[in-house]
């Protein structure tokens, strides 16, 4: 108990000493309603407005971002087709329906990781590696509220 303790009280202190200055508050985005809200206005100004590339970063990043997003909404439509099919089902869930229900979830979520990893490697390459990692954390938050959208609002399988 003492060292949990002790590990909670340098987890503390580590991050009020990173406390963000005034300058940086901005630039805070654990507000999760708040990113919900403007990443729902514009999430490509958002994230531009995070950023702040050089013109020669923009040029390379904004091509790997917008075939990363098209890629998304593609995994996502597959995903609410997926979800449509489990809210409106005119009948009981059999065990079969189920097992296609949970290998289409799984298909979606090896395309959206296969997608996440060409992400990340390509974006490594086209931005410093503080701002690659800003945005790629910039984007796991944006996935995190989505993800908690859909599990609140979807039922489990009776």
């Amino acid at each position: 108990m003492k060292q949990f303790l002790a590990v909670a009280l340098c987890v503390v202190t580590l991050v009020a000493a990173q406390t963000p200055r005034a300058a940086d508050a901005m630039d805070d985005v654990t507000d999760m309603q708040a990113l919900r809200a403007a990443v729902k206005a514009d999430k490509k100004a958002f994230v531009a407005s995070r950023l702040a590339l050089t013109d020669a970063e923009a040029k390379r990043f904004w091509p790997i971002y917008d075939t990363y997003q098209r890629n998304l909404d593609l995994t996502s439509r597959r995903l609410v087709v997926a979800v449509e099919g489990l809210l409106f089902r005119d009948r009981a869930m059999t065990n079969l329906a189920a097992k296609k229900l949970v290998a289409e979830l799984i298909a979606v979520d090896e395309t959206e990781l296969k997608s996440r990893r060409t992400l990340r490697n390509r974006v490594m390459r086209a931005l410093p590696p503080l701002k690659a990692a800003r945005y790629l954390q910039l984007e796991e938050k944006i996935q995190a509220v989505r993800d908690y959208d859909l599990a609140s609002t979807v039922p489990l399988i009776r």
